[in-house]
C-alpha cells in the first residue's frame, strides 16, 4: 500500500506567484513572468497540485517547476518553500522535521545528493508503512 495524499492542493499558482512575489520583494528583486517557461509551468502544476500523490512526487513537481523557471528569479526558494510548508505539516519530531525539510529543500533546488535522495525516499516508503497499519 501506498500513501498518496492531495500534498499540494492548498498552494494554488496565485498562491506560488505570490511566494515568488514576496520572495522578490524581500531581495528588491524584479518580481516578473518569464517568457519560455511561466505558461507551461503553470499549466503543469496547474493539472498536478490537487493530485493525489506520494510526497516524494509532490516534491519532484516542485523541482520540475524550479527547473521550467517561471519566474525572473527566486524559483527555487519558491518551490523549496512550498516543500518547507508540507513537511512542516507533518508534525514530526523537531529533530527529524529539520532533516526532512533540508532533504526536500535539496531535491528542489537540484543540489541533493544521491544519498540525500535516497534518504528522502526511504522517509517516504516508511511514511507508507506506518500509516498502512
Amino acid at each position: 500500500m501506498t500513501l498518496t495524499k492531495d500534498w499540494l492542493r492548498t498552494y494554488t499558482w496565485e498562491f506560488i506567484t505570490l511566494q515568488n512575489a514576496m520572495l522578490c520583494h524581500a531581495k528588491s528583486a524584479l518580481h516578473k513572468p518569464t517568457s519560455e517557461g511561466h505558461d507551461a509551468t503553470r499549466q503543469l502544476w496547474e493539472s498536478r497540485f490537487e493530485t493525489k500523490m506520494r510526497l516524494d512526487e509532490a516534491i519532484d513537481l516542485c523541482r520540475s517547476c524550479h527547473r521550467m523557471a517561471p519566474f525572473c528569479f527566486y524559483n527555487g526558494n519558491t518551490f523549496a518553500a512550498v516543500a518547507r510548508d508540507v513537511i512542516q505539516n507533518l508534525a514530526l519530531p523537531a529533530e527529524e522535521a529539520y532533516i526532512i525539510r533540508s532533504l526536500a529543500g535539496h531535491i528542489v533546488a537540484g543540489v541533493a545528493t544521491d544519498e540525500e535522495v535516497r534518504a528522502f525516499r526511504e522517509f517516504c516508503d516508511g511514511m507508507d508503512q506506518s500509516q498502512a497499519g
